[in-house]
């Protein structure tokens, strides 16, 4: 299947929303990390997401040219012609983008869409992340306001932070503490300034106590109910269940229960970074270790061709990252759901 329309995306979150399950976000790095986690979708039957943060673009490009459009612009143009082999559907996405890097990243890739649009042909990006997270409220929604004019134009679905996920990633770090969890009033903000869908699709990162990076169950607080919280009071204001399209961040070493009760609430989107960082390297270290003297050249010795050849571990780690993203439609619901059936 091709790379998803922006109507094939819609269909998807609706389906997402109404069967209380969610698309994993896989974020990649090259076309390695890419490849398996398409490999991951189709062995679990699952459509989903594929995304790119500002680092993750720089790292593309090359780390010597460090330019955030050029790698993510290959790297779209690259799935867009490999997804064509693999029988589900799958959304490009850009990751966390915050105030200082929108002139260098997600306002130029919607210029792009726009113009691609405007000559009969489908966006790059499917959809696009404003973080907007480190800022007041009323300064984020104003700016996704704007973004969210452009973003329609485009055929494109905005997502947006509306609280604060703590933990670091791709430089952007915020304190553990109470600013981790949303607000009602940051809900109907919310609805006021973007409407629900008549100003164009969105999805929100409500937040409830979610944080970037490694911890083990137990250690974070979250607290899913106030998801539930938000969606009833703005959907009596508005007379909708479920209004929002909601996003999980920081997602890693979650309980099952906690996931589950997110997917209830309305989450159609929860992003995995973390997790198959670790499921891409694994591989790569055991491998090295159980071929030391074939992988280095010792003792005056010429080394194991075969095992320091970059096809022989990067299929390691390709199968190691897809394993997990199989896991992970198994534990959001989404194995077996792909519209392609």
């Amino acid at each position: 299947m091709p790379i998803a329309s922006p109507e094939v995306y819609a269909e998807m979150l609706d389906r997402a929303k109404s069967g209380a399950f969610a698309y994993p976000a896989i974020n990649v790095t090259s076309s390695q990390t890419l490849n398996a986690a398409l490999q991951g979708f189709a062995e679990a039957g699952s459509d989903g997401i594929i995304q790119i943060s500002t680092g993750g673009a720089e790292y593309v490009s090359g780390p010597t040219v460090k330019n955030m459009i050029t790698g993510a612009v290959a790297l779209a143009e690259f799935a867009t012609e490999v997804a064509k082999n693999y029988p589900i559907n799958i959304a490009l996405h850009t990751d966390h983008c915050p105030k200082d890097k929108l002139d260098k990243y997600v306002r130029p890739l919607l210029a792009i869409s726009k113009e691609r649009v405007a000559n009969g042909k489908a966006p790059l990006f499917q959809s696009h992340m404003w973080d907007g997270s480190a800022v007041p409220v009323d300064e984020n929604l104003q700016i996704a306001e704007e973004l969210l004019r452009d973003a329609a134009a485009a055929h494109i679905i905005l997502e947006i932070e509306v609280g604060v996920v703590g933990g670091e990633e791709d430089g952007v770090s915020a304190a553990i503490d109470d600013k981790l969890y949303s607000t009602v009033e940051d809900g109907l903000a919310t609805a006021a300034a973007l409407g629900l869908g008549e100003k164009g699709r969105y999805m929100t990162a409500l937040t409830f106590g979610n944080v970037h990076g490694v911890y083990k169950p137990g250690n974070v607080k979250l607290r899913p109910e106030i998801l539930k919280e938000i969606q009833e009071a703005v959907g009596a204001k508005y007379g909708k269940e479920k209004p929002f399209d909601l996003v999980f961040h920081g997602g890693s070493g979650s309980l099952l229960s906690e996931i589950h009760g997110a997917l209830d609430y309305g989450v159609v989107k929860m992003n995995i970074d973390t997790d198959t960082q670790y499921a891409f390297t694994r591989p790569v270290v055991d491998h090295v270790m159980k071929n030391y003297d074939g992988v280095l050249k010792i003792d005056g010795e010429v080394g194991n061709k075969k095992a320091y050849d970059p096809r022989a571990w990067g299929k390691l780690a390709e199968n190691g990252l897809a394993k997990r993203v199989v896991e992970a439609c198994e534990h959001l619901r989404s194995t077996g759901t792909t519209l392609s059936k």
